[in-house]
């Protein structure tokens, strides 16, 4: 069709198609610029990366990991096992919740190559991966690697944190039932239920259920079995649960295995005439943090015997809010007038097999409210509310996945950090994202660096400490076993922790390096 008189024509015979132009005149505030695209370039986005690839070869995480895996293919034209799961790591690093992200890191040809990598696998590739893994081999897996990122820390005391997280569905997925879920009340869900170290941010083990399976009794079986595969030296201080936690079934099989516990109770017609008993009497001792607390002794039906309960209160300084039914799902909202002064309180009533004194129990309960961060973290950051796929052993395979990657991450951040935990919002900007440039010359590969961070003078300092450190390992301390080389990697991680000393070597080595 020939153009009309008057019209424009977009491409004027002979003048190439625009995309195909080498720079392509943008006006800006600050003036004209030619943009240019040069696909071929050897740069990456991720460009600090190296640092971190370096930390997993000298501490022999990466390639362990890789070899053992039980995925396998029998077509010559499958992706290589390696591919597959170095793009996963790359994914969960670039704080990907979706396989579709994966797409944005297809062209990246410097950080696949530092992994030994081929190429980045597609998608589709790694969505099927482990669709016919057979899931016991799959978990052994995947355990015996989460077990090698903290082993060494169970010889010192420790606590071990026990919860629950929700995480929100929205199509037909196995396992997607209606539970508890306070966010989206009605809304089919999956169960995370979850181990940590307590007050470190590592995580133990994740399972996930249904989520109509969020009750304590449903963490029980994989909880006891986990505490029955420790040693004695490697078993924690306490356990410690919010008030899911605080029943017979889990205090009962605690109290068998001689184990100390710490968990809140719900606040049923018993707790409440205990509290009740408590209000106009009692030695009320300080609990810290505006917390008196008193303790007694209670056994509520079902229980075979009686336990140390410990009760707290903190007087309101507030107004209180009654919330009254007016109509369905709706509330109304009112406050509670006193006619005369008075003093308002809210209890918290705690269950407890440890010795210790009330203010000591207390903090140790209001300690837990870190996990509470290590959720958020893991969920907001680290994609356990997406890559979901229709069956529920993906699913479980991924959760676990993101834990490992999020374990050594932590590890990562905090031997270049000492003293303190650095959620991915922030570490991730700070020890992961640099425009980086690979150049070769006379046999070497060099990439240069370019970081945006305000502070990335100081932040460089760290990680050429840390490649000194790393180096030392490699080259001083030959002589030491795996086992020993990540003792001396976890206690420059926790050296706060540990006030500079060493780990703790354990009496008996059962771990098979």
């Amino acid at each position: 069709m020939k153009p009309q008189k008057g019209q424009t024509t977009i491409h004027p015979k002979g003048e190439p198609n625009s995309l195909a132009l080498k720079a392509v005149p943008v006006d800006t505030f600050g003036g004209r610029i030619h943009v240019e695209w040069d696909p071929q370039a050897a740069v990456t986005p991720l460009g600090q990366l190296s640092f971190f690839i370096e930390f997993l070869k000298t501490a022999e995480l990466f390639d362990p990991w890789v070899k053992e895996c039980p995925l396998t293919y029998t077509s010559p034209n499958a992706p290589k096992k390696r591919d597959v799961l170095g793009t996963l790591m790359l994914s969960l690093l670039a704080g990907h919740k979706r396989y579709a992200h994966m797409t944005s890191i297809r062209a990246d040809t410097v950080n696949p190559a530092l992994l030994g990598m081929t190429k980045v696998a597609s998608e589709d590739s790694v969505r099927r991966a482990f669709q016919k893994v057979d899931a016991e081999a799959g978990r052994d897996w995947q355990c015996r690697h989460l077990r090698r990122c903290w082993e060494p820390l169970l010889y010192e005391p420790w606590i071990l944190d026990i919860d629950t997280t929700v995480k929100t569905l929205y199509g037909h997925q196995e396992g997607a039932e209606v539970g508890y879920n306070p966010h989206k009340p009605g809304r089919p869900s999956h169960v995370y239920h979850t181990y940590w170290i307590a007050n470190v941010r590592l995580v133990l083990d994740a399972e996930v259920q249904p989520g109509n399976q969020g009750a304590s009794s449903f963490s029980r079986p994989q909880l006891f079995e986990f505490l029955d595969g420790l040693s004695a030296e490697e078993r924690p201080t306490f356990l410690r649960g919010d008030c899911g936690f605080g029943n017979e079934g889990t205090m009962m099989n605690a109290e068998q295995r001689g184990l100390d516990y710490l968990f809140k109770l719900r606040q049923t017609k018993k707790v409440k005439g205990l509290i009740e008993s408590l209000m106009g009497g009692g030695e009320w001792s300080p609990a810290g943090q505006g917390w008196e607390g008193t303790e007694a002794r209670l056994q509520l039906s079902g229980w075979s015997r009686e336990r140390r309960v410990i009760v707290l209160r903190r007087e309101l300084k507030r107004e209180v809010v009654l919330e009254e039914p007016k109509k369905k799902d709706q509330l109304e909202f009112g406050f509670l007038e006193t006619l005369s002064p008075c003093r308002k309180y809210e209890y918290a009533v705690l269950i407890t097999s440890l010795p210790d004194e009330i203010m000591t129990v207390a903090q140790h309960y209001r300690d837990r409210a870190d996990s509470e961060n290590g959720f958020d973290e893991l969920k907001n950051q680290w994609s356990w509310c997406g890559f979901t796929t229709q069956d529920l052993h993906r699913c479980q395979v991924m959760a676990r996945m993101a834990a490992l990657v999020y374990n050594w991450w932590s590890l990562f951040v905090r031997l270049a950090i000492p003293g303190r935990h650095a959620e991915a919002i922030t570490s991730r900007p700070l020890l992961l994202y640099a425009v980086g440039k690979q150049t070769q010359h006379g046999g070497q590969t060099k990439i240069t660096l370019t970081s945006i961070h305000g502070h990335y003078q100081r932040i460089r300092e760290r990680l050429v400490e840390l490649t000194a450190f790393l180096r030392y390992l490699r080259e001083s301390a030959e002589q030491l076993d795996w086992y020993g080389r990540w003792r001396l990697i976890l206690s420059r991680a926790f050296v706060q922790f540990l006030h500079g000393r060493t780990l703790q070597a354990p009496h008996r080595l059962q771990f098979n390096t």
